[in-house]
């Protein structure tokens, strides 16, 4: 695969290659994707908490019961 960055983006990467935290472009743009990952599962599972309270206070107040904070 070959990815092209902004100049931008590929001074942060060297930028880190160069801090001793990797050792190369690849291992920055491998944590970089697991952590973008990790963001996404984060949102799934909020937006499915979200829906769960929402679909909850509808009910609630379909029923004509006080939606609680």
């Amino acid at each position: 695969m070959n990815v092209s960055l902004t100049p931008e983006l590929e001074q942060f990467v060297h930028e880190k290659v160069k801090s001793g935290r990797y050792l190369s472009a690849s291992e920055v743009v491998r944590e970089a994707l697991r952590l973008l990952e990790e963001r996404d599962r984060l949102y799934q599972v909020r937006l499915v908490e979200l829906q769960q309270h929402l679909a909850i206070g509808v009910e609630q107040a379909e029923r004509g019961e006080p939606i609680d904070d």
